[in-house]
């Protein structure tokens, strides 16, 4: 039984915005961006480094594929997720292993890794150029 006086009827999806997507894509690009320019200072750095970006990039286009794959062949009942405003999807419920979670919550869950270790990177890196700015 809910507390609710208003019983409201909220949306339920299984699967992420393609905004939601789109941040976490951002967030790797952010990452390797911040890798190249603020650790590519030495000669023997660069093959590490386009190893990770070949890495990341595979982990960014082989979904990417994979979801172009699943829309083409997509069943005709099935609704395009694009359609839907990422308002509607925040403020909805997204189904997670029998559970459910708010919208919001499912985002913050799913990008807040990358951010972290996306802009831990970025701090890292400006204290490792204050540092090494200052031994000098």
């Amino acid at each position: 039984m809910t507390r609710e006086l208003v019983v409201r009827k909220t949306r339920v999806f299984d699967q992420f915005h393609p905004g939601v997507y789109g941040a976490a894509v951002g967030l790797v690009a952010w990452f390797a961006a911040s890798a190249w320019i603020l650790f590519d200072r030495q000669s023997d750095i660069g093959l590490p480094l386009a190893m990770v970006s070949v890495l990341l990039l595979v982990a960014v286009v082989l979904p990417w594929l994979l979801s172009l794959v699943w829309s083409r062949h997509r069943m005709p009942h099935e609704r395009d997720p694009n359609s839907i405003s990422l308002r509607d999807w925040r403020t909805g419920e997204f189904v997670v292993w029998g559970s459910r979670l708010h919208g919001t919550e499912a985002a913050i869950d799913m990008l807040l890794p990358l951010a972290a270790v996306a802009f831990g990177l970025t701090a890292l890196g400006i204290v490792f150029l204050i540092c090494a700015s200052g031994a000098r």
